[in-house]
């Protein structure tokens, strides 16, 4: 079933959490961040493959290798957001989206716009910090 959107349709409080509007809305969201990472991504690769890093003065070459590690290193935060996007993604299929996959409680819409690919709410991510926190301070 197709859900038709007005193009400055928000997720407001007043409806129904979740309802097909706010799915097709952040569904939407989803796809259009994913075709924009891949794109930059692509840009990303096309600018490595075009660059010379055998550069004959020792400084300039250092450089283009300091650069080139900084764009894979992006690279490889967006493909790590991609995957994070196509399980959101998975989730508005399987009607999870927007649930806390600790406490099954709402997300909230203000969190999901801010972060789409959220899967606490605060309070589970608080805890969830905290508790990577106090661990990593043990190792």
């Amino acid at each position: 079933m197709k859900i038709e959107l007005e193009n400055n349709y928000e997720p407001s409080e007043k409806e129904e959490y979740m309802n097909p509007k706010h799915i097709e809305f952040f569904k939407r969201q989803l796809l259009e961040w994913k075709k924009e990472l891949i794109k930059e991504a692509q840009e990303t690769l096309d600018h490595l493959k075009a660059e010379k890093l055998n550069e004959p003065d020792p400084t300039d070459r250092a450089m283009a290798e300091i650069e080139a590690a900084s764009e894979l290193r992006s690279r490889d935060r967006y493909r790590k957001l991609i995957v994070k996007i196509d399980h959101a993604l998975e989730r508005i299929e399987d009607g999870t989206y927007g649930y806390c996959e600790e406490t099954g409680e709402p997300i909230g819409l203000r969190r999901l716009r801010a972060r789409p690919v959220a899967t606490f709410c605060i309070e589970a991510q608080e805890r969830h910090e905290k508790h990577k926190k106090l661990h990593s301070e043990d190792d």
